[in-house]
């Protein structure tokens, strides 16, 4: 089962965003990378904090989805209509591709190495 694992917000200040979303909204922190990445805690899904060097949507949200077989997925999904932006890849935590729909709408899924 395909489930949305994150939403990926870019940011060009980690730090900055963690506070905001941890002490305004109450969001607990997960986990952090530095200035690249942090996880918070938003129940069913995780908000993806990605610093620039993490930004892999072009500076745009976007929904990550997690699956077991990403280069499976990615095949799936062109043949459905999508493309890829940036074919799977092994990242710094994950196995990782990005992608839009038919419409544009830049979205990630990833899976474990």
């Amino acid at each position: 089962m395909t489930e949305i694992g994150n939403v990926l917000y870019p940011v060009p200040d980690v730090a900055k965003a963690v506070a905001f979303y941890r002490d305004a909204l109450g969001l607990p922190l997960k986990f952090a990378d530095g200035d690249r990445y942090a996880a918070m805690d938003g129940g069913r899904a995780t908000l993806a904090i990605a610093g620039p060097e993490e930004d892999v949507t072009g500076g745009r949200p976007a929904a990550s989805y997690k699956v077991a077989d990403v280069s499976a997925v990615v095949s799936s999904l062109e043949a459905a209509g999508a493309t890829v932006v940036r074919p799977p890849a092994e990242g710094p935590h994950e196995i990782r591709a990005v992608l839009t729909d038919p419409w544009g709408n830049p979205f990630v899924v990833y899976g474990p190495k």
